[in-house]
């Protein structure tokens, strides 16, 4: 990809062209700040309706569990062209108070990334002792909206930025939803793109391609860090005996 998206196709020889039309073509910047805006509004609205559910079921439903976890898992199940058609209804009321932005398409998103995130967050916060951090918080005198944020979240930091990454990887790389709903996303564009420019298109989606890889790479780093931290503390608390200063 990246040999044929430098390759100059009539003279010969190399080019910076494909890349340079990635800022300087309207249509496909447009396109990918439009991706880049839904990324993060998906992951903001996925991590603000989907983390409190899961700790509150924990703590106060756990009989819930099984129900959240088919509900969130529901939609690998489904076809794109399916909830595309079944949420065309809601849609029309969407539009009619938000208008007709390719923004809107955050709430179908959110649906799509919901298994994704729901097991990320899940093996998180499996891993830590829920209860007895929030009842600690609690008779601190933390509210809820606090003992999530600084006691929780900081536990659970790795999940989240899994579920968080493995979304924005999900929306960036979304095609069906978005061309069946007629708005111009960025693999959208890409598509329409390689009709006429093959090299630009190939480049965009090497981009894209490259943007999941460092998130992901970051998320290691990030993860391998944390854990390193983790161990260097059990090991001095293992090697201070429990007289000692």
């Amino acid at each position: 990809m990246a040999d044929f998206s430098t390759r100059d196709l009539l003279g010969g020889g190399r080019t910076l062209q494909a890349w340079q039309n990635l800022i300087s073509d309207e249509a496909l910047f447009s396109s990918i700040v439009t991706s880049l805006l839904l990324s993060v509004l998906t992951v903001a609205v996925m991590l603000v309706l989907l983390l409190p559910t899961m700790i509150w079921v924990r703590l106060r439903a756990p009989w819930a569990k099984g129900l959240v976890d088919f509900l969130c898992l529901l939609p690998l199940t489904i076809p794109a062209l399916v909830i595309v058609v079944g949420l065309r209804n809601v849609y029309l009321w969407v539009t009619y108070f938000l208008g007709e932005s390719a923004l809107t398409l955050t709430f179908v998103y959110v649906i799509v990334v919901l298994p994704f995130a729901y097991r990320a967050l899940d093996a998180a916060l499996s891993a830590i002792d829920l209860r007895t951090l929030s009842e600690a918080a609690r008779s601190l005198g933390a509210g809820w909206v606090t003992t999530i944020r600084t006691v929780i979240v900081p536990n659970v930091w790795t999940g989240v930025l899994s579920a968080s990454f493995i979304s924005i990887a999900v929306v960036l790389g979304e095609f069906t939803i978005a061309s069946l709903t007629g708005y111009q996303t960025l693999q959208v564009q890409i598509v329409a793109i390689g009709k006429s420019d093959g090299p630009t298109s190939v480049a965009a989606s090497l981009a894209v391609l490259v943007f999941g890889f460092v998130l992901l790479l970051g998320l290691s780093l990030i993860s391998r860090k944390r854990a390193g931290r983790r161990t260097g503390a059990a090991e001095l608390t293992a090697a201070v005996p429990l007289g000692g200063p």
